[in-house]
């Protein structure tokens, strides 16, 4: 199941949540405003990075510009209580199943939520009509 971290004032969240009913994916959507992120789900976030807490952190926000603390002085626990105080700290939107993380919309990344047998499908489309395009 495709899990979609929100917050309401976010286009990127909106686009994500648009793309994924356009495509007829079942997913849960968890506005982290309203239902604030537990450590156990930013484990579970960061477990899928690549980069760790860089990934996730929203430079970009008001929250990040006024911090009065360097998140590089805390310890893992503080700072996922941080996250969890702090939510406009963490970019959005965070899409995941069990094995897949996207973090922010990327029309192209997002596909990789679609079955393998959509992908190949629209692959071999694209691909059908690429050739057509250069035999032209």
């Amino acid at each position: 199941m495709i899990t979609l971290y929100v917050s309401s004032s976010c286009t990127s969240c909106r686009k994500a949540k648009a793309w994924l009913e356009e495509h007829n994916l079942e997913f849960e959507e968890k506005n982290i405003y309203h239902e604030p992120l537990t450590k156990e789900e930013l484990k579970e976030i960061l477990m899928l990075t690549d980069e760790g807490t860089e990934e996730i952190i929203s430079y970009r926000s008001e929250a990040y510009k006024n911090l009065t603390v360097d998140l590089d002085t805390l310890s893992i626990n503080e700072l996922l209580d941080l996250f969890i105080e702090e939510p406009s700290l963490v970019r959005r939107p965070i899409i995941m199943d069990n094995r897949r993380l996207q973090i922010g919309f990327n029309d192209d990344e997002i596909r990789m939520f679609l079955p393998r047998e959509v992908r190949e499908i629209n692959f071999a489309a694209i691909h059908e009509r690429l050739q057509e395009v250069e035999s032209a």
